[in-house]
């Protein structure tokens, strides 16, 4: 295998005479770096635009590589070392749809090189790699867009806005929910399938015996970050880009998990957790349950916003705006936990609150509940994820900042990091500004 070294000497030579300036009306050239099934789905977004063509793909399973290059087409080049893929002065710019582990090496081989990225989120599954990615994107200028489509989707992009305007108020809690999780129950070690590269999967991980189970990688330190950083990145990307947190960290990360349906297993993220955060204006948790949907079927999970005015709950299926109930004046019970010390009496009428305030403060004025239904796509790929290519491509174009660049990505991925490191090691965690260590 070629030395670190040799790599980006020879990269560095090959970006010198790599296409670097495009014009409005040039094709741009794409290589795939990963052809699993999300893979495919953002293949299928760049597909829709006309400006672009992808000559190759890589995988280091030679029998999905082999049905990727069919489903692109039949005409890419197909490798099996992503290396191969940089090494190519006729291709601008990469996707990289590998597992969490692999994402840091290939995007910052990949800038060096000379190519533009369009990296998957989480940005990667360990804070020191996120943080070489954030240095190879502002010493390169390279354009990156990490894939967080959800900021390129109309309806978030509204939601937020109306958030941004006052619509709610204070917003004092980011509540973030989304089922599930990827925890399973480890199978004992085999021999790897022989269209599998087991050595090249691992790539930078530490060696461990194939066993089936590790395919599903998400559930793995090694590989991922479970639930906590596949789900976890896009509910707290939309979190700081409606409360002005896209380049702020969390002051403060705590975290509680446990293994309840499968058996302790160090190696993977419990299936059951719940994080939280505080920032320098509000509180923000993540957590997993499985909330029962609405009667009208807009489902539970996503991002909810509470203000001082009232919620919003919003998702890939649309948004719902709840106003907070209007607190007149109530008696207060007799004993009543945190009743008011002075004159009051029990039974006698308390001040009027505010919807979501506290008491004294004057009333907010009234909003209105509203609700909005996205039309979801039934294509090969969702319209957030085809407009977020759109915009890379552009984006590459005129040399401007992507809707989700690379430290925008980085501050979406490090609250759930460091959650993460909280959840490992049993203690919570403040982020510096540079990086985390114990509270």
């Amino acid at each position: 295998m070629e030395t670190r070294r040799r790599f980006v000497q020879a990269s560095a030579a090959a970006a010198v005479v790599s296409r670097t300036v495009l014009g409005a009306n040039d094709r741009i050239q794409l290589g795939l770096i990963g052809s699993g099934n999300r893979g495919l789905q953002v293949w299928g977004a760049f597909a829709q635009h006309s400006d672009c063509a992808f000559v190759a793909a890589c995988d280091v399973n030679k029998e999905r590589l082999a049905a990727a290059v069919q489903k692109m087409g039949g005409k890419v080049d197909a490798y099996e070392d992503y290396r191969r893929i940089l090494e190519r002065k006729d291709i601008d710019a990469v996707l990289i749809a590998t597992p969490d582990h692999w994402h840091s090496p290939m995007m910052v081989e990949a800038c060096e090189a000379g190519k533009d990225v369009y990296v998957e989120k989480p940005v990667s599954n360990t804070l020191p790699a996120a943080q070489k990615m954030l240095e190879a994107a502002r010493k390169t200028k390279r354009v990156v867009q990490v894939g967080c489509q959800q900021r390129s989707w109309p309806h978030f992009r509204e939601a937020v806005k109306m958030i941004q305007d006052g619509l709610l108020g204070n917003i004092t809690h980011a509540v973030l929910i989304y089922p599930g999780g990827y925890t399973r129950v480890m199978q004992p070690p085999q021999d790897p399938p022989p269209t599998l590269n087991w050595e090249m999967w691992q790539g930078p991980a530490p060696r461990r015996p194939y066993s089936p189970s590790r395919m599903g990688w998400r559930a793995f330190y090694l590989y991922g970050g479970g639930l906590v950083t596949d789900w976890g990145v896009h509910l707290t990307d939309i979190a700081h880009m409606a409360l002005g947190c896209d380049t702020k960290g969390p002051l403060l990360t705590s975290a509680s998990a446990q293994f309840v349906n499968v058996p302790r297993d160090d190696e993977q993220v419990p299936d059951a957790f719940i994080c939280s955060w505080q920032y320098e204006k509000f509180v923000m948790s993540f957590t997993n349950i499985n909330p029962p949907a609405a009667a009208d079927g807009l489902p539970a999970s996503g991002n909810y916003f509470y203000g001082q005015r009232g919620v919003m709950l919003l998702n890939r299926s649309g948004y719902r705006i709840t106003p907070s109930p209007s607190r007149g004046m109530m008696p207060a019970r007799a004993g009543a936990a945190g009743a008011q010390a002075g004159p009051a009496r029990a039974g006698e009428a308390q001040p009027a609150r505010s919807p979501g305030g506290f008491a004294g403060q004057p009333a907010a004025p009234p909003i209105e509940a509203k609700e909005f239904r996205a039309q979801r796509s039934s294509g090969p790929a969702d319209e957030g994820t085809i407009l977020h290519t759109r915009n890379f491509l552009d984006c590459i174009k005129t040399r401007q900042k992507p809707n989700c660049d690379m430290e925008t990505g980085f501050y979406s991925t490090l609250p759930c990091l460091i959650a993460l490191l909280a959840i490992q090691q049993g203690r919570s965690f403040v982020w510096d500004g540079k990086d985390a260590r114990p509270a």
